[in-house]
């Protein structure tokens, strides 16, 4: 039962497609107070309680325990001490002895006390009291779960060869680049099936221009790239470069498009180009002309993008600047004291205050509004302008389009990755448990940078961070350009990151079924262990394995130097491990804990009693992937079936009864494995 609750005038985020009367009376899970410091709702919290949601977050999948801060942030050295990160997702689950979810649609900053200034309360607070609240109750966690994503609307589904293996560096300039990385792969048959085009494709950093120097003909490199079975997905950032006879900047300032100031005039940011004015997504008229923009790309041949910057992400402005300027003229005027370096360090993070964000304004389809109110939805209107203009452009066939910066309702527009993480061990846990919570929020297509955007990576860690990413729908190796060259074949015995990626493909038929099944049931893709074995109080607390579909539990390690891990079996199960040699070792294991000893190069999982995965043959992309003649693997006891989702990958037509085949095992057919 959902219960949707208004307060003052809220702003429309087209987060909710349902359409839901609000209630009259006071809401019933807690207490709100509004006063001069704006909105605040209390709630006391059991012993027990577990907090679930929030998805892109910083800490484990319990969010219980500290304070979140809903403020789009590009927040690239993140810790667990951050409260922000690039997303904001005001949905929470409460474990209560009556589950409970909440989602608070306000656009601006909001805070999440989720038992941090007193261990029995949640205290969810907003500086002002215009939004909507909406309680949902229901049997279990995932009954909620699947409630508030029928009320968000489906997730996004991207082309089936967006689910195979990426490769990107911020770095790769010219052709020539792009050549060495797909020779570099096909030459060692490491799986590939598309390179990512970061800022450097464009002429002096320009939205939807290439650089005639570095691609003298850049329809025949893309159409040259297709014929090696590689997609090409460069990157859209969300500033304008300002500059004459620039036609995105020229019309923009024609038709009134950009983010104003407050006398009304385009307001000045800088970014990469330089300085950049930003388009107003907000306003429905700016969005239908920046979409139409992603056509100028689309025509050359290109079929996937990764808009970024969107928080949007200001490294200063003209004022900004100025004023940083007189501070600097007037520190170095003074006498210099032993407090002296801190002084100019603080000066330097003035560039890009927050405060700016009360700078300028947008124009919300005739409404003049602060940026500071409508913050969280900058991101999330800029990837829905392209998600929109994708169903004019290219109304058949998929397109790929994944964003930095989202709130709740992108996910019916495109997916996210998870920012620019850093290339340490204790990021690969993090990326495995913001999965989960990404997916109650509706972002099914997600994955963090394989082996770390930021520092070095290892050999290990690369290794074992593919292992879990042969799992998530987005699997991309992404690095910076001042970072070790982390291309799979630049490490030694490359074939075995050939056989850890080879998996990922040998999984495909059942992994694009459960995440395509995922969308159009409104349902989970990754789970905690929590949503399916509510009543095992072992199996509520562990927060390292992830259950993915109907059969199948995920036990990644990520431990430097660990030769394998401990794992809790909620049931009995069927211990996978995926070895070099191409075979597929299996053991019957009984309810409780195991130790598993997995070398680097092996990939583990866990199958249900009575489930089975359909696997296929390894293939080095998801074009030759052979899916009609399939390898059924599980520990069955009793006549079993599995329901195959199975497309061209391509259209949209996502409803055709075609698309689905009922698999069966017998145990005669198999003799139990």
């Amino acid at each position: 039962m959902i219960r949707k609750y208004s307060f003052g005038h809220p702003i429309e985020t087209g987060a909710v497609v349902q359409d839901l009367h609000c209630e009259k009376d006071k809401p019933r899970t807690g207490k709100i107070r509004i006063d001069e410091k704006g909105f605040t709702y209390i709630r006391p919290l059991e012993k027990e309680t577990a907090i679930y949601g929030l998805g892109e977050t910083v800490r484990g999948i319990n969010k219980r325990g500290w304070q979140y801060v809903s403020e789009n942030e590009d927040q690239s050295f993140h810790m667990e001490d951050v409260r922000s990160l690039y997303s904001a997702h005001n949905f929470i689950l409460l474990s209560d002895s009556e589950p409970l979810g909440l989602f608070f649609d306000y656009s601006g900053r909001i805070s999440f006390d989720t038992g941090y200034t007193r261990a029995d309360r949640l205290i969810v607070s907003c500086e002002h009291a215009d939004l909507c609240l909406y309680e949902i109750t229901g049997e279990s966690l995932r009954e909620i779960c699947r409630t508030f994503r029928k009320m968000t609307g489906r997730s996004y589904i991207a082309p089936k060869w967006a689910l195979g293996y990426g490769q990107s560096r911020w770095g790769y300039e010219r052709e020539e680049d792009f050549r060495k990385v797909v020779d570099g792969y096909r030459k060692n048959h490491i799986p590939l099936d598309a390179v990512y085009m970061d800022i450097d494709y464009m002429k002096a950093y320009k939205d939807f221009t290439i650089d005639q120097e570095k691609f003298p003909d850049f329809k025949r490199f893309v159409s040259e790239m297709k014929e090696k079975k590689i997609h090409l997905v460069p990157i859209i950032d969300a500033g304008i470069k300002q500059e004459e006879g620039y036609d995105v900047c020229e019309e923009g300032l024609e038709m009134g498009y950009f983010c104003t100031d407050r006398e009304g005039r385009p307001f000045d940011t800088a970014c990469w180009p330089g300085l950049t004015y930003h388009p107003d997504f907000l306003n429905a008229k700016t969005r239908e002309w920046f979409g139409n923009k992603y056509r100028i790309l689309t025509d050359l041949g290109i079929d996937g993008f990764w808009n970024d910057m969107n928080e949007p992400s200001v490294f200063y402005t003209k004022r900004t600047m100025e004023e940083v300027r007189e501070k600097m003229r007037k520190f170095l005027s003074k006498p210099a004291k032993e407090t002296a370096f801190f002084e100019l360090a603080g000066l330097t993070e003035e560039f890009s205050s927050p405060e700016i964000y009360k700078d300028f304004y947008h124009d919300m389809d005739g409404t003049r509004i602060c940026h500071d109110r409508v913050h969280n939805l900058y991101g999330y209107m800029m990837t829905r302008a392209a998600g929109e203009a994708f169903e004019k452009i290219s109304p058949d066939r998929r397109i790929l389009i994944f964003s930095r910066s989202s709130y709740i309702g992108m996910h019916r527009y495109g997916g996210i990755w998870q920012g620019d993480n850093k290339s340490w061990w204790s990021h690969l846990l993090l990326n495995i448990q913001m999965t989960a919570s990404l997916n109650m929020c509706g972002f099914l297509y997600t994955g963090a940078d394989l082996g770390g955007f930021g520092s070095d990576t290892g050999r290990d860690l690369l290794l074992r961070w593919l292992a879990f990413g042969v799992f998530t729908p987005l699997m991309r190796n992404h690095s910076a350009f001042n970072t070790r060259n982390q291309e799979c074949y630049n490490f030694e015995n490359p074939e075995d990151f050939a056989h850890v990626i080879g998996v990922r493909y040998r999984l495909l038929p059942y992994l694009y079924s459960e995440y395509v099944k995922a969308a159009l049931k409104d349902d989970m893709y990754f789970r905690p262990l929590a949503f399916d074995y509510p009543m095992d109080r072992m199996a509520c607390g562990i927060e390292d394995q992830l259950m993915l579909g109907e059969g199948l539990m995920v036990t990644p390690i990520y431990t430097q130097n660990a030769d394998g891990r401990y794992v809790y079996l909620p049931e009995e199960m069927l211990f996978v491990k995926f070895i070099p040699s191409g075979e597929i070792e299996t053991k019957r294991m009984e309810k409780g804990i195991h130790y598993i000893h997995v070398e680097l190069n092996e990939v583990p999982l866990f199958i249900r009693k009575n489930h089975f995965l359909p696997l296929a043959a390894a293939a080095e992309c998801v074009d030759d992937l052979d899916e009609e003649d399939l390898t059924l693997l599980g520990w069955i006891t009793e006549k079993s079936e599995y329901l195959l989702y199975h497309d061209d990958g391509y259209t949209r037509d996502y409803e055709t009864p075609d698309h689905y085949r009922i698999l069966t095992m017998d145990t005669e057919d198999a003799g139990g494995i």
